[in-house]
C-alpha cells in the first residue's frame, strides 16, 4: 500500500495523539485498517470466541471451525497489533501460548457480539429475502 503525503501526515498526527477520533470516510485514515481487522470473517469469530476466556491456539482453531492455521495466526497477529488480543508465551517445553482479550478487546468484542447475535436471530428473515430475490 502506498501512502501519500497526506496519509503520512495523518498517521504522524495520530501517533502524536493530535487527532482524538478516526474518520472512516477518509481514505488514508488508519481506522479503516482497524475496521477491516475487526469485521473480517475470522476477526469477528476470534473476538467472539475469546469472550469466553483465554484459549490456546489449538483450542481457538477448533472453536472457529473452518479457519486455517495460517489465517488464524494472521488474524491473531492483526488483533494483537491493534491492542485487542493479548498473547502470553510461557517458557515451558513444549512452548505454551495463551490468547485472551485486552480490556480494549473486550469492548470491541462486545460490540461485534451484538452484530453476531442479530445475524443468528434474524437468519430466517435474511434467507427468505434471498429466496424472494432469486425468484425475481
Amino acid at each position: 500500500m502506498t501512502v501519500s503525503k497526506r496519509g503520512r501526515h495523518l498517521s504522524r498526527a495520530m501517533a502524536n495523539r493530535q487527532l482524538q477520533r478516526g474518520n472512516l470516510d477518509a481514505e488514508e485514515c488508519p481506522s479503516r485498517g482497524v475496521l477491516e481487522h475487526v469485521t473480517s470473517r475470522w476477526g469477528v469469530l476470534v473476538l467472539v470466541a475469546l469472550l469466553d476466556g483465554t484459549h490456546r491456539f489449538s483450542e481457538l482453531r477448533r472453536k472457529v471451525a473452518g479457519v486455517s492455521e495460517k489465517m488464524l495466526a494472521q488474524t491473531l497477529h492483526q488483533l494483537e497489533a491493534d491492542g485487542f488480543v493479548l498473547r502470553e508465551v510461557y517458557p515451558v517445553i513444549p512452548p505454551r501460548v495463551d490468547y485472551s482479550l485486552t480490556p480494549l478487546g473486550q469492548e470491541v468484542a462486545g460490540q461485534v457480539e451484538g452484530l453476531t447475535d442479530w445475524i443468528e436471530e434474524n437468519l430466517p428473515r435474511v434467507l427468505e429475502a434471498r429466496e424472494r430475490q432469486k425468484a425475481r
